[in-house]
């Protein structure tokens, strides 16, 4: 039996516990976890702290653990948070339609406070060495409330200003999520065969109320000048429920027949009510912008296979059925949609292991995915007066094949070796937007598009020369990206190419005790071309270099820096090109090394910075984002007991890093 109680309080972006509830004490940027022999451990990187703005955390909870001698295992756990964070946002957007562009400029910031609560429980128990029940309830709730306020600015192509927006907006926040899963499975004798049983349900609701204020003004056409003083209350409820059966039977030694049925059930309603201001009171309904909508989905999949499971070949194949069938309904205007969709199904993958060591794979399966409800609710969402959207009721589900392909040929005693995969995705009735752009202010909806594909290949190389004390290891690393996106840009089909190269180089030096190198190298490069618009084309190459130390001399020292140099090969002026990054640590162990004490540095330079850019379908925007920056820790941590050294888990590691 164990029993935790966990507490953290922090300003430096670190969420709590998300590493096994125990380890992410270091912020967003913390690399690894090492675990000694004595049951301790150790966080290996010295980032500590994370862009996208700045959080304060305080998290609290437990978590018990029991097996128990009849073979039942129970482990529950609870946790409190709250959040306080603040976002600062400047972004330069240039919009590009097909014979001409116009650009935005905004400011935003926002403040968001926020407590959670999570529970988890997990229950097992093995009635037999044959059958076994595990039962899997979670729990989420989100109780919040935001401050946001942005300013935007549109100018033509020459530059000259179209339009002013500004807006304010103070928004409570509700949700809970609760789910459940259930496995069971009973195996018959000791060939293979069995049945397996699985059940998952899941209900959420979020609850939305808005005090929503923006001044639009238009500079060459002052009778479209427009104010809206809301209040928008938002509720949407969403339910879940599947099953699945998998009967297994033996047809002879290594080779197997399995039966498989899975079925899924989604129902989301959404209702959203907006109310005008008149003399300071939110009395008036307003109509046009109100739905009562509801989308409902059920997937079955009945499917059979023939698999064999051999030591030098295993091969799985399952075909059946993909049978999808949508419902929408709006309860305001009393229109319904509803229709089946079938496709085939299949799963099917191949391995050959050529050695212990080597081997390889190649995968074929199907799929089908049902919009959300936003792109399916037809009543316009008029939150940015400057951007309007509204759904399409008659999208049809996504479908969508996938081929890929791996290869192995690792030697994890020497810890080298190659890997080596590739994978492309077919998808037909991928839901896109569509905008139409009148008076510099855009209107989406969206549409099925086909002939959308998207893919990678690549590998890494390792190779781990080891003598003594000594030890080098090289690691090698490329992938190649395509897209294939099919859009419109102003109502005017379009298909863009987009082709990425990201080579990756490290290196290891490291003498036991001492110290150890890490120098690494990364090269990002893009190229992006259309069939309409050509001038909108571009390519530009995005470059990182690193270096981490860590030293362990004199002896209970430890000295840790980690540098990272960003060049980014495509921003706008006006927006940082190149930041660079440099994080120190010193530790000190004592008192039998139960005690460390440790100063810490982050952003020792006083440069980190998040600037982005973001190329879309019609648009090529700058985003600089407010970032977490220096900062100086001191830390006295004191161990007051340690797990024996054979409960522990082992992951590798030598002693505490940085």
């Amino acid at each position: 039996m164990r029993v935790s109680i966990l507490a953290s309080s922090n300003n430096i972006n670190s969420s709590g516990f998300s590493f096994d509830e125990v380890f992410d004490m270091m912020g967003g940027n913390a690399r690894s976890i090492s675990f000694n022999g004595n049951g301790s451990f150790s966080i290996n990187g010295t980032g500590f702290g994370s862009s996208g703005g700045i959080t304060k955390s305080e998290t609290a909870g437990f978590n018990f653990v029991n097996e128990w001698d009849n073979e039942m295992e129970l482990s529950a756990d609870y946790f409190y948070g709250r959040n306080d964070t603040e976002t600062r946002t400047r972004v330069e957007r240039e919009n590009i339609l097909p014979d001409s562009r116009y650009f935005t400029n905004s400011t935003s910031s926002s403040n968001l406070i926020n407590d959670s609560h999570r529970a988890n429980l997990r229950y097992e128990v093995e009635f037999d060495t044959l059958t076994k029940l595990s039962v899997a309830p979670r729990f989420n709730a989100n109780i919040g409330t935001s401050f946001r306020d942005r300013n935007e600015a549109t100018l033509d192509e020459n530059m000259n200003l179209q339009n002013t927006t500004s807006v304010d907006e103070m928004e409570a926040l509700n949700s809970a999520n609760f789910s459940n899963s259930m496995d069971f499975i009973k195996r018959f004798g000791s060939k293979g065969s069995y049945l397996q049983i699985d059940v998952n349900h899941s209900h959420s609701k979020q609850e939305n109320e808005n005090i929503y204020f923006s001044e639009s003004v238009f500079v060459n056409a002052p009778e479209n000048n427009m104010i809206q003083d809301q209040f928008i209350d938002q509720d949407e409820n969403s339910n879940s429920f599947g099953v699945g059966a998998s009967k297994r039977s033996v047809l002879a030694e290594q080779l197997f027949l399995d039966l498989n049925y899975d079925f899924s059930a989604s129902e989301s309603r959404n209702t959203r009510n907006v109310f005008d201001a008149v003399d300071g009171d939110y009395t008036n309904f307003n109509e046009l912008l109100s739905n009562d909508f509801e989308v409902r989905s059920f997937k079955h999949t009945p499917n059979a296979g023939i698999n064999y499971e051999g030591e030098v070949w295993r091969i799985d194949t399952e075909i059946g059925l993909l049978s999808t069938t949508l419902k929408t309904e709006n309860f305001i205007d009393e229109v319904s949609f509803n229709n089946t969709y079938n496709n085939i199904f299949i799963d099917a993958d191949v391995r050959y292991s050529i050695e212990r060591s080597k081997s390889i794979s190649l995968g074929y399966s199907t799929n089908a995915d049902v919009p959300s409800v936003r792109q399916l609710q037809p009543v316009e969402d008029r939150t940015n007066p400057l951007n309007i959207v509204v759904g399409n009721p008659e999208l049809e589900p996504t479908f969508n094949q996938r081929i890929n392909f791996n290869f192995r040929n690792f030697d994890f005693a020497t810890r080298s070796g190659f890997f080596g995969y590739m994978y492309a995705n077919f998808t037909d009735n991928q839901v896109v937007a569509t905008s139409n752009v009148e008076d510099f202010v855009r209107t989406t909806t969206y549409t099925n598009v086909d002939g959308v594909i998207n893919g990678n290949l690549g590998g890494s190389y390792s190779k781990t020369f080891k003598k003594d004390a000594r030890e080098l290891r090289l690691r090698l690393r490329m992938n190649t990206a395509y897209n294939r996106n099919v859009g419109f840009i102003n109502a005017v089909k379009y298909k863009s190419d987009q082709f990425s190269l990201s080579p990756r180089f490290q290196l290891t030096y490291a003498i036991d005790e001492l110290f150890e190198i890490n120098p690494a190298y990364t090269l990002n490069y893009n190229d992006i071309t259309y069939n309409i618009n050509s001038g909108r084309d571009q390519s530009y190459t995005n470059h990182t270099l690193s270096l981490e130390t860590t030293t362990y001399w004199p002896k209970n020292v430890v000295f840790g820096n980690d540098i990272s140099y960003n060049q980014y090969g495509n921003v706008a002026p006006g927006f940082d090109s190149t930041s660079l990054l440099w994080n120190m640590s010193l530790g000190y162990q004592f008192l039998k090394d139960q005690a460390t004490l440790k100063v810490k540095v982050y952003d020792l330079l006083d440069q980190n910075v998040d600037t982005r850019r973001l190329v879309g379908d019609d648009y090529i925007q700058d985003v600089n984002n407010l970032v977490l920056q220096r900062y100086g820790m001191l830390s006295f941590t004191y161990k007051l007991s340690s797990f024996g050294a054979g409960e522990a888990p082992s992951r590798g590691g030598r002693r505490m890093r940085r």
